[in-house]
């Protein structure tokens, strides 16, 4: 029996920053959620240190000399929750900057919420 995908949920402006990144970027990182909504895991994925295994995840999508990442979370059984999308311009290797990953942090705790409160 075929599952039906994972529904899709944005928190903060996650969304409204991806439409802000360039198409081909868009329909990479696209591709990839749709993967992760049906329970695969595609190849410019990796988990995000510092938040423990591999329930929060980034999509790194490369484009004309510049980085692109999504983070989500598969926490939950039912729910995709797209935490962040943001362009990496720090120079100093490839971690995400600390201000980047605090932002993470509030906003994975907003996505918990959230489904606490759906499930009520």
């Amino acid at each position: 029996m075929e599952r039906s995908p994972k529904t899709v949920r944005w928190v903060g402006p996650a969304r409204r920053d991806l439409k802000t990144f360039p198409k081909a970027v868009q329909r990479r990182i696209g591709q990839a959620l749709y993967a992760a909504q049906c329970g695969e895991e595609y190849p410019t994925v990796k988990a995000l240190k510092g938040f423990g295994g591999r329930s929060v995840l980034e999509i790194v999508a490369d484009h004309e000399s510049d980085t692109w990442r999504v983070v989500y979370t598969v926490r939950f059984a039912d729910t995709l929750y797209v935490l962040h999308a943001f362009q990496k311009k720090s120079k100093k290797g490839i971690a995400t900057p600390k201000i980047e990953l605090e932002l993470i942090q509030k906003r994975l705790a907003a996505a918990e919420r959230d489904h606490r409160e759906r499930q009520n």
